[in-house]
């Protein structure tokens, strides 16, 4: 499914909800999904189950994953339907303060257009590779 980095200064929790983001965002879980249960995603990933299950509130709360009482938790199709301006906003500026970065350290401006364009089909290719 996806590791986790130990040497990554990133908390471990975070690195959990951004690996389940991309799964979710790149349509490698789909809606009405059954994530693993807390016990066994800390079994798996071999760390805390409270970790696990930080992870699982951070990802509840941005609205990707639900919980049902006794049965588990799920994907949620909410988010793909809603858009958070408020959220894009911050992550336009995030894109823009590294485009900038990367410009200012030298990296070709054609080279970032054609980087541009394969995050873009890499995304429709991820939709595509699916249904094998």
């Amino acid at each position: 499914m996806f590791q986790i980095d130990l040497r990554n200064r990133m908390p471990l929790y975070e690195q959990i909800v951004e690996n389940y983001k991309q799964l979710i965002i790149n349509k490698v879980l789909k809606t009405d999904d059954k994530m693993p249960s807390v016990r066994d995603l800390a079994k798996e990933l071999t760390i805390n189950p409270n970790t696990i299950q930080k992870a699982y509130r951070e990802l509840e709360y941005q609205g990707y994953i639900y919980t049902v009482k006794g049965i588990g938790t799920f994907i949620s199709g909410d988010f793909q339907n809603s858009f958070d301006v408020e959220k894009a906003n911050v992550l336009k500026e995030t894109i823009k303060g590294a485009v900038l970065e990367l410009l200012f350290i030298g990296f070709p401006e054609k080279d970032l257009k054609d980087y541009w364009n394969e995050i873009l089909s890499s995304r429709k290719g991820g939709e595509n590779n699916d249904r094998g």
